[in-house]
């Protein structure tokens, strides 16, 4: 395993302090390469999860090189290309890995650390996620919600978080971020503001029923004498039932979620972004526009939202039955 140079980044590379260590290849190039990897993952990356992996996989490919006694300006597309030959990851996980590798040299020729990108000319492995999520259908949706007690905070709340997950599309993330200011009333109607990926927010209008589920769940904390900041869904104290001033996360959400499909003796290779796809898909079958489609699921691209259409890619036991062999 290669070793990192023991230069922590400080006040040296602009006052800002990070437990971030720097490769010795970065070091090499003393303030400027500080200053560069500084910049790159924490001036230029706000997403966090993002910056995460990007420091992964670069860091990962830099010791692979460095052990490999390869200086960073001898670095070819060969090089790049044969080690995600022997990358052992999935195909999407290279494919980041990658896009990591390649911003990050792109950064370092803007700066003038390289004169060129090796990674430029490298090409990544072809993948397809289309039709990757499963569907949950439409009966097992209805008996999931129906077999969750309504009498108690935590079984409200869990019907209120599905509930928001099958009638607005939205992430689990987005739905877990939601806070009390987010629910919102139009002097008609309620209306929900989900902050999405890279920062997109969505306005959607709470239908009577889901209007029903989140009053009845809010109804067991004062909520309206909460401040806006507060979060909407909250976390629970261990196995007491008890609602926290704390809110959920995505993945307390993807865990319920899983608690409730064994409660309902449904699979468990469904998720919470299985609600995204069926609702996607029931609206297409019932004759709503694409675009009105694309728009409620915050989809910049038409060809996202066809990835979630699962119309032309049911095959039914009629049809397996009718080989004739």
């Amino acid at each position: 395993m290669t070793e990192y140079n023991n230069v922590l980044l400080g006040p040296q590379s602009g006052g800002l302090k990070t437990d971030t260590w720097l490769p010795n290849s970065i070091a090499a190039f003393g303030d400027a390469g500080r200053y560069c990897w500084e910049e790159f993952f924490s001036g230029q990356i706000r997403n966090r999860h993002t910056r995460a992996a990007y420091t992964h996989h670069i860091r990962r490919f830099l010791a692979a090189m460095e052990s490999q006694n390869i200086a960073l300006r001898d670095i070819s597309p060969g090089m790049i290309g044969r080690y995600f030959d022997e990358h052992r990851g999935s195909i999407p996980t290279k494919k980041l890995a990658l896009s990591a590798i390649k911003a990050f040299f792109d950064h370092l020729v803007v700066r003038h650390i390289l004169i060129f990108s090796p990674a430029a000319s490298v090409r990544g492995e072809r993948y397809s996620a289309e039709g990757k999520t499963p569907e949950i259908p439409k009966a097992d949706a209805r008996k999931l919600l129906a077999t969750i007690d309504p009498t108690h905070p935590v079984g409200r709340r869990d019907v209120a978080i599905i509930a928001v997950l099958i009638y607005t599309t939205a992430r689990r993330g987005a739905a877990a971020n939601l806070r009390i200011g987010d629910l919102t009333w139009d002097g008609s109607q309620y209306q929900l503001r989900f902050t999405e990926k890279n920062g997109k927010s969505r306005q959607i209008p709470v239908r009577h029923d889901l209007q029903v589920h989140l009053l009845s769940y809010l109804d067991s904390f004062d909520w309206r004498d909460e401040p806006k900041e507060a979060p909407l869904f909250r976390s629970i104290i261990g196995r007491t039932g008890r609602l926290t001033r704390l809110p959920v996360s995505g993945n307390d959400i993807y865990r319920m979620m899983k608690r409730r499909l064994v409660d309902a003796g449904l699979s468990t290779h469904l998720s919470p972004h299985s609600f995204r796809v069926t609702t996607i898909t029931d609206l297409l079958e019932n004759g709503v526009e694409l675009e009105a489609v694309q728009q409620l699921a915050g989809h910049a691209d038409p060809r996202t939202t066809r990835l979630y259409d699962r119309r032309q890619r049911r095959i039914t036991r009629n049809t397996v039955e009718r080989i004739s062999i």
